[in-house]
């Protein structure tokens, strides 16, 4: 955003915005922008006074409540300011939430089985020819080259590695086009759609074009993922439950705070405070 943000910021109609009469200056809303990254100066803006109308509300009622406590250093020697350490312990003391049970946990691990497989391991080869839409000639030209390597291959298909190491643009040509092992994700969606379709030992009948230009793809095996069992799997997913409930907790904890406020100059609305990024309360 830089200076241009701030330059139209200084233009953009400011409202007052105050928190049971307490006024957040608009010098502190302007310097939160940076931490909203947002479609308009006026969203961002809108954005970062949400965020510190959160975060006065906390302080206020800590204060209210009595609260303090000594800022704490985390493991690289960064310490919290006064404010944050009062944030922290406002929470502590007031949002408990319950310890999920094994039974949740199991309930949780027999919905969500798919996340709870290694994934498959795909051993594979290719050649790639090089070419781009940009220049049409040399495209259709390396689109009828990868046919016609396609058809000797298919009569030879032993010359795989000889073809790869004298056509294929990748840096794979000097391993024969071998990739090694790979997992979903790791390519192209295109490339990785024709995998999918390839039965070990099987090649493409037909070039698999990309943003890099046109495949041909070899699958020489395929190691199915195995399912995680429970028992390693229960520790993680009762951190993940956990995070969940708190995260919650905090959502209506603010939420409750934002009904017995009074808020002037910015609109809290359900959902917007909860997303804010300054609404972390840990």
């Amino acid at each position: 955003m830089g200076c241009s943000l701030h330059t139209d910021l200084a233009n953009a109609p400011r409202p007052t915005v105050t928190v049971n009469g307490v006024v957040i200056p608009h010098e502190a809303i302007a310097f939160e922008t940076q931490n909203h990254p947002a479609r308009s100066p006026v969203a961002a803006w809108q954005a970062a006074a949400r965020s510190l109308v959160v975060r006065e509300l906390l302080l206020q009622e800590a204060d209210r409540l009595g609260i303090a406590a000594a800022p704490e250093c985390d493991d690289e020697g960064r310490s919290e300011t006064p404010e944050e350490a009062m944030i922290r312990e406002l929470i502590a003391r007031t949002i408990v939430t319950p310890e999920p049970t094994d039974a949740d946990c199991r309930r949780y691990y027999d919905r969500n089985r798919d996340k709870f497989r290694a994934p498959t391991i795909y051993e594979v080869a290719h050649i790639l020819l090089s070419a781009s839409r940009h220049d049409r000639a040399s495209f259709e030209t390396k689109r009828r080259d990868a046919e016609a390597l396609i058809a000797t291959l298919s009569r030879d298909p032993e010359r795989f590695a000889a073809i790869a190491q004298a056509h294929s643009a990748c840096p794979s040509s000097v391993e024969g086009g071998r990739l090694g092992q790979i997992v979903a994700g790791q390519t192209t969606p295109e490339f990785e759609s024709a995998l999918m379709r390839l039965a070990p030992g099987e090649m493409t009948r037909a070039p698999v074009e990309t943003r890099y230009g046109f495949h041909i793809i070899r699958l020489d095996r395929c190691i199915a993922g195995e399912e995680v069992p429970f028992e390693l799997a229960k520790g993680p997913i009762a951190e993940y439950l956990r995070a969940a409930a708190i995260n919650q907790a905090r959502a209506l904890y603010v939420q409750m705070l934002v009904g017995h406020a009074r808020i002037d100059g910015i609109q809290l609305d359900p959902g917007q405070h909860r997303r804010e990024k300054e609404t972390r309360l840990s």
